[in-house]
């Protein structure tokens, strides 16, 4: 294939640079705990400082893959199938969701919101970033904002973020995973005085599973 073939391709969304693609146990948010093929695309222009994925960044160091047989793989896994990155959304996922929706799966993605959306989603996990803010588009459809929290200033942020959101938005605090011990009783303290939050652990570090 030529790289102008390949171009175009991605560019229509019928090919995807991809990191990694994988079947395991969600581990942060509302359905921590449920089974779910995870699709990481590559390509990120928020670079968040403190992001576990970095190597995930540069999209030209990641294998092109053609959706439809990405999709056919992950339905065969399971049918719950979470779309993260990188950050996905700089991507076309029309035609990614629809061969997976296809397959009768329901689809989540993980985004900073900062690109339109695009394609079926069922579930919008919003995770903002001071870098790189989301849409407004974004913010009106998330299902649940996950706010990453780095230092004290970042409980501001959440609830500056919080304002933006819709009445229905599940509300969660994430503690930067190498802060984890500082942060936690943080959050917890937060919580008390905030009741309408929850937190959010990622579960899977703890069981060593990806």
């Amino acid at each position: 294939m030529t790289k102008d073939k390949q171009s175009e391709l991605l560019k229509q969304g019928k090919m995807l640079p991809i990191m990694e693609h994988f079947y395991t146990i969600q581990g942060e948010g509302f359905h921590a705990g449920r089974a779910a093929y995870f699709i990481r695309l590559a390509g990120c222009d928020v670079g968040c400082h403190w992001c576990d994925v970095k190597e995930s960044w540069d999209a030209e160091l990641h294998p092109v893959l053609d959706v439809t047989s990405l999709a056919k793989t992950a339905s065969e896994h399971c049918k719950t199938i979470i779309i993260t990155g990188g950050e996905p959304l700089m991507w076309n996922l029309s035609p990614l969701t629809t061969a997976l929706k296809n397959s009768g799966c329901t689809i989540h993605i993980e985004t900073s919101g900062a690109h339109p959306l695009s394609g079926n989603l069922d579930w919008i996990t919003l995770s903002p970033k001071k870098t790189k803010m989301p849409l407004p588009e974004v913010y009106s459809k998330a299902d649940e904002l996950k706010m990453i929290i780095f230092n004290n200033h970042d409980f501001k942020f959440a609830l500056e973020q919080a304002e933006k959101v819709s009445e229905n938005c599940l509300l969660y605090l994430q503690s930067e995973w190498s802060k984890r011990n500082e942060i936690y009783p943080k959050i917890t303290d937060f919580i008390l005085s905030h009741p309408q939050w929850r937190s959010s652990i990622q579960t899977h570090k703890y069981l060593n599973i990806p």
